[in-house]
């Protein structure tokens, strides 16, 4: 936390134009915290993000001494509505993993299970630092939107019997559908696109060009029904170019100057239509005034 706040402190706190910020000690710190990144290999930046969030969240976090033991056992909210039941587990997180990385970037995910067979329904609630949605194939018009992304990862899915859980009314497997929704906003919601793919022989990258927006975006759909919008507004975007094997991180902010485009040792003032590339891989929004005050119930 100390080295990252130093670099931090570097990009904000610059009287002129002409200051250089090396993160080499941030590296150097943060390397040896997970040796995982050391050496000159390729790395994945959602993946560093992940570290990195989690690493921040370990040094800073509130309750740093409450035992974290094997799997709890499991608890029973059938009495409840699903807005208690998830608020009970938002809660018992909270005992545990409590930071200011969780007031800004964790949500919480419904997971919901239908039976085919009784009409069972459950759920389960997952805390989540990023979300990560698929591409669809491309359009007519060689064209994919964040939304039609988002569309997909929401998307019910049919399970057969091999690959579902233990349905708690039949008390066997059975086929079901399951459905993802969004249950806790975050103020800082990070949304990966998942361009590599890996098949039993290889890992291929997608370039498919996905159009997203820059203000007002509105994930209200992907969360409880009753919701209603959940506006965001982008703020930073993380770009790959390059292929699975060899590829180059950069990286699109914005200020009060407005967007910057930062390339290694390069800082330069891009317009918003140079935004939208097929490279862009990581998105950063953060919610907006209007909505960030709105409780989600159900």
């Amino acid at each position: 936390m100390e080295a990252f706040s130093q670099v931090l402190s570097g990009l904000w706190d610059v009287n002129d134009g002409d200051t250089v910020v090396n993160p080499r000690k941030f590296y150097s710190v943060f390397k040896e915290a997970v040796p995982y990144f050391s050496g000159y290999s390729q790395q994945d930046a959602q993946e560093f993000l992940r570290f990195l969030l989690d690493k921040l969240h370990t040094e800073i976090n509130r309750r740093p001494y409450v035992r974290r033991t094997g799997k709890d056992p499991e608890q029973k909210y059938a009495r409840f509505r699903i807005s208690e039941e998830a608020a009970a587990m938002w809660k018992k997180h909270l005992e545990r993993d409590d930071s200011r990385i969780v007031d800004l970037f964790s949500g919480q995910l419904r997971s919901s299970l239908h039976c085919s067979v009784c009409s069972h329904y459950s759920n389960t609630f997952d805390v989540f630092c990023d979300l990560s949605l698929p591409i669809p194939k491309k359009s007519s018009s060689g064209e994919v939107t964040l939304r039609q992304c988002l569309d997909l990862f929401s998307q019910e899915e049919k399970l057969d019997k091999e690959n579902s859980p233990m349905c708690e009314r039949c008390n066997r497997h059975t086929e079901c559908t399951k459905r993802l929704s969004i249950q806790r906003f975050p103020q800082v919601i990070v949304i990966h696109l998942n361009r590599f793919t890996m098949s039993r022989w290889s890992i291929s990258k997608s370039t498919t060009y996905v159009s997203f927006p820059f203000t007002n975006l509105d994930l209200g759909p992907y969360g409880p029904l009753d919701c209603g919008p959940v506006l965001y507004d982008l703020y930073a975007i993380c770009n790959h170019a390059g292929t699975v094997n060899m590829g180059h991180y950069t990286a699109c902010c914005s200020d009060e100057n407005g967007w910057c485009f930062y390339n290694d040792s390069s800082v330069t003032l891009v317009s918003e239509n140079q935004l939208q590339t097929n490279q862009a891989y990581v998105l950063f929004y953060q919610r907006s005034n209007s909505t960030a005050a709105t409780t989600v119930r159900k």
